[in-house]
């Protein structure tokens, strides 16, 4: 058997390729210009998030004088850290080459970023009127030369690093003193996020300007520091980011609502773990600030670029200009499933599948506000993890309490960053009499499941939905996740026995069809691996075909190994990290694997497995990492319908066919685009899979 680091990605190190990945889609002169900003955004988005718990947890481990390579995969924690911050430099650098590529672009579309070196005339009654009425009440500006003790930055909040040069004292002109000593003084402006980052300003002829708010703000420095003597200004971006791992206090007199509120405020006094700076700074003005923030060598110090936060250019302003955006596709109906009529009585019959964003995901709404209004529905029970800003999913779930049916919501108050929100939707839940239940200690709740119990005949009859993804309407408009809604007895049955296991959690409950973590999804999947490997053995057909966002787990990657020798076919679709490495001789030279990055975030889980050609196939809450298998409440699905088990083979297939968006995992993480042969027509799997459940609505 190979060693460790021969076997094994380290997984942080796959992710920053994930993110490699997104990147190229910024630099990528298909995709239209306005998305490419977006896809910036999404860059510097996903890379703040990286540092705040992937980063912050392997610099705990470093400075805690393990080396930590058991666990890390053959590297040390210290050695770790040094190569993240290495790629991350080579990463800011490329975006900032990208973006100035898209701006000149930009330029050649007649939409102008102005700095504030550049206002025209015609602009500048408009800009000072801004910040006069918009930015001045809201910014805040801090001295910082006589502070006995540093002011507390913000986690991402983006700051102006202010230096002004005063001019000499008449005393030392006095005195005669050729060159008397420069009188220095710093100053932070807090950039508001309370003011959209991307300022519109009037159109001229046919060109449309735009100004970042940091640039008004550069624009209007002399009216901030109007009171001071200064012969010379300047500004420079810096940011913070902070370990963002949530501590939770073990006293027992407190909620666990109070304990998760408490920690989450916890996170503004979090250690550094990064510090970004426009690489244009003053030396003198980052060794003040280096010093009096006390950041060293053990952070991570990266030099950037003239403005930090790009995330904000998710929400960049379209302009008008629908040529620069991605045509929207419309989310399509489900054969034979009306939004007008009763859904309960259609999934009475059978079992129906939602792929959104390619179908639509109002019919989990719909099916929701009918239960709250369906006076033969008794109970609904759901699990929560992230939910869209004024929830739909949360006023269907108050309406059905007001309608006397008893709701009981397993809210995930400890989901990484929405702990704030899910926090506020409990207290809203409470009150208006719903029961709340917060998980299993030690485990956080990451199934998406709904259960539901309505009185036909004198008798319970269970419906349902169990999901790939979240219950949020708004990153349903672009992450690709599955729903199968269900009457099936059996397989409801046990999704009230996951519920069951919320309340008393101390037993174990046994499982007939769900496939349920902690306790049973590892060895569920390694007995369906060993069945293919027994059924390669014997000569017969035997693949596996995965589908999720990461695969980490180093148990898991040895199984997938092993099929692999034997002779299983396996083919993977991982959007994420891979820690796998395929087509390594000896090892692992029957696996390929694919990442799909492209307009909409692959999120499905969906596992495939040929059982001597009677095809197996399930969805899930789960991908294979440790923390889904081992430590978290996880649900993954068998799917009994054909035709919907036809429909989940067929859209693997799409996907798996793909040529434009589709990158090739390797040991290198160098992204290679999988090769289009000669005369090989493209096919790009998004619209691919799009056009399958379009073909399927119009022959229905």
């Amino acid at each position: 058997m190979q060693e460790n680091k021969f076997r094994y990605i380290d997984r942080e190190k796959s992710w920053l390729a994930f993110n490699a990945r997104v990147l190229q889609e910024a630099a990528d002169e298909t995709v239209p210009l306005l998305e490419r900003l977006r896809f910036l955004g999404i860059f510097s988005n996903n890379l703040d998030e990286f540092f705040r718990v992937r980063f912050a947890a392997v610099r705990r481990l470093s400075l805690s004088g393990q080396s930590g390579e058991k666990l890390l995969g053959g590297i040390s924690a210290q050695q770790l850290v040094k190569e993240i911050t290495e790629i991350v430099i080579k990463q800011q650098a490329e975006s900032l080459k990208i973006l100035q590529i898209i701006e000149n672009k930009l330029k050649e579309e007649n939409i102008i970023i102005v700095e504030e070196t550049e206002v025209l005339p015609e602009h500048v009654e408009f800009i000072k009127n801004f910040f006069i009425q918009k930015v001045s009440p809201e910014l805040v500006t801090i001295i910082l030369n006589d502070l006995a003790e540093f002011p507390l930055l913000k986690d991402t909040a983006g700051y102006l690093a202010i230096r002004l040069v005063m001019k000499p004292e008449e005393k030392s002109k006095l005195l005669g003193l050729v060159k008397p000593k420069k009188d220095i003084r710093y100053a932070l402006i807090e950039i508001p996020k309370t003011i959209n980052r991307v300022v519109v300003l009037p159109s001229i002829e046919d060109k449309q300007y735009v100004m970042l708010l940091d640039d008004v703000i550069r624009y209007n420095l002399e009216s901030i520091f109007n009171i001071f003597d200064y012969e010379s200004i300047s500004s420079h971006m810096i940011k913070i980011t902070r370990d963002a791992q949530l501590d939770i206090d073990s006293d027992m007199s407190k909620s666990m609502m109070q304990k998760i509120a408490t920690s989450v405020k916890d996170r503004r006094v979090g250690e550094p773990v990064r510090f970004v700076y426009d690489k244009t700074i003053e030396k003198d003005t980052l060794e003040f600030f280096l010093t009096r923030m006390g950041i060293d060598a053990s952070d991570s110090i990266i030099p950037g670029g003239r403005y930090h936060n790009r995330r904000d250019y998710m929400d960049f302003p379209n302009l008008g200009r629908y040529d620069l955006l991605y045509k929207q596709n419309t989310a399509l109906p489900v054969p034979d499933l009306s939004l007008d009529g009763s859904i309960l009585n259609k999934i009475a019959q059978k079992d129906y599948l939602v792929y959104a964003p390619y179908q639509t995901f109002a019919y989990l709404i719909k099916f929701l506000r009918e239960a709250a209004l369906d006076p033969k529905v008794t109970t609904i029970k759901i699990t929560l993890y992230r939910l869209a800003n004024n929830s739909q999913i949360i006023s269907s779930l108050i309406n059905a309490a007001k309608n006397g049916k008893k709701v009981t919501v397993q809210i995930e108050l400890q989901a990484r960053f929405d702990e704030a929100s899910n926090i506020s939707y409990a207290e809203q839940l409470q009150t208006e009499g719903v029961h709340l239940i917060f998980g299993v200690k030690g485990l956080k709740v990451h199934s998406k499941i709904c259960y539901v119990e309505r009185i036909e005949n004198s008798k319970i009859k269970r419906y349902g939905f169990i999901s790939t993804g979240n219950f949020n309407e708004s990153t349903a408009r672009f992450y690709t996740d599955v729903t199968l809604f269900t009457s099936h007895q059996k397989i409801l049955k046990d999704m009230s026995k996951v519920f069951d296991f919320f309340d008393i959690n101390y037993r174990l409950y046994p499982y007939k069809h769900l496939i349920v973590s902690p306790h049973y999804t590892r060895t569920k999947i390694v007995k369906l691996i060993d069945r293919e490997i027994f059924n390669a053995q014997l000569g017969k057909p035997a693949y596996i075909d995965l589908k999720m966002n990461s695969l980490s787990d180093f148990l898991m990657i040895d199984k997938l190994y092993q099929a692999s020798n034997a002779g299983v076919k396996i083919r993977l679709q991982i959007r994420g990290i891979c820690s796998l490495i395929p087509k390594i001789k000896g090892m692992s030279e029957n696996i390929e694997a694919i990442s799909i990055v492209d307009n909409y975030l692959e999120h499905a889980r969906i596992f495939i497995f040929c059982n001597n050609n009677d095809t197996e196939v399930f969805i899930s809450s789960a991908d294979f990492m440790t923390r889904n298998l081992d430590g978290r409440v996880e649900v993954t699905c068998p799917i009994y319908d054909e035709s919907i088990k036809k429909q989940l083979i067929d859209t693997f297939e799409v996907g798996w066919k793909g040529n434009v968006k589709a990158r090739l995992h390797s040991e290198k993480l160098d992204n290679l685009y999988r090769e289009r042969k000669a005369n090989e027509p493209i096919f790009r799997a998004q619209q691919e899979t799009y056009n399958y459940f379009n073909t399927i609505t119009k022959n229905s």
